[in-house]
């Protein structure tokens, strides 16, 4: 059993209890998912299972798209409404200051990565040395949102002020982060109340599939999901390439996706010693 599921992931659980349902299920243990989501966050958390397995680390690299909502005035240890208080102030912000805030952010930035994250530092992860409190200085990384803006009105209660925003954001970008800095920009503090992911890469929200429901006919195949230039294995080419060989660029692209009987046998890219030939990426059948 091999293919890609688009789950609509319900809040209050984790990425690895859903890949855990999927193992149960299916009774397969080659599981693995494209890219966490907060136990707080819901939407589209991309699965693949069996050979599709492989293609975790292709689909992660997609970019990501997310409806959150912001408090401002508070802020906890963890950026969002699950965690400890550190901080509240009376903060009112008007719809201006908030969209010039948000507009602010388009391009690309150096994001520090919130302590509460799985991000290995001498190989722990921070959120191990915060459960500690064990001091240490967080690490940065470039982060590019590509589109963000303003998607409802402005709220405000007890002297705080609310609202959400819609954001397209690359591999890596911590949406908790992002609001810290948005509130850093406003002169205040600000947490993170809800989250949705409604699209990475290709798969959107309205493709999912909620977790109770999917079933053997939820999957989508590798074939259908790689967007590579597809070529039908030949008899003269099927031993090469599911032994993975590098083979002679004949195919006027610099990846390809050779297919049998409509199924995925191998993926090949550019071989970089040699523009004229292609090496094995990923191989589904055979190979290595």
């Amino acid at each position: 059993m091999n293919g890609i599921l688009i789950i609509d992931k319900p809040k209050g659980i984790t990425s690895r209890d859903v890949v855990n349902n999927v193992v149960k299920r299916f009774n397969i243990k080659k599981v693995g998912h494209t890219g966490t989501l907060d136990p707080i966050a819901t939407g589209v958390l991309v699965v693949c299972v069996g050979s599709a397995t492989k293609l975790v680390d292709e689909l992660t690299s997609h970019d990501k798209e997310y409806i959150a909502s912001v408090e401002l005035g508070t802020l906890t240890d963890t950026l969002d409404n699950t965690g400890k208080i550190l901080n509240e102030e009376k903060c009112i912000k008007t719809k201006e200051e908030i969209i010039d805030a948000l507009n602010s952010f388009k391009g690309k930035y150096m994001q520090e990565v919130p302590i509460y994250s799985a991000v290995k530092i001498n190989g722990k992860k921070l959120y191990e040395y915060a459960r500690e409190n064990i001091d240490i200085e967080l690490p940065k990384r470039e982060v590019e949102i590509s589109n963000i803006e303003l998607v409802s009105d402005i709220e405000y209660k007890d002297d705080k002020t609310y609202f959400s925003f819609k954001c397209c954001v690359s591999k890596g970008t911590y949406i908790r982060s992002l609001i810290r800095d948005i509130a850093h920009k406003l002169n205040t503090v600000g947490i993170m109340t809800d989250l949705r992911r409604i699209r990475q890469g290709k798969f959107n929200i309205e493709n999912s599939v909620a977790i109770d429901n999917i079933n053997e006919n939820s999957l989508i195949d590798i074939v259908d999901v790689l967007d590579y230039k597809k070529i039908e294995l030949t008899s003269n080419k099927e031993k090469e390439v599911l032994n993975g060989a590098i083979i002679n660029n004949i195919y006027d692209s610099d990846e390809v996706l050779f297919i049998k009987d409509s199924e995925a046998i191998a993926l090949y890219k550019k071989y970089d010693k040699d523009n004229k030939k292609l090496k094995p990426y990923k191989m589904f059948k055979g190979g290595r």
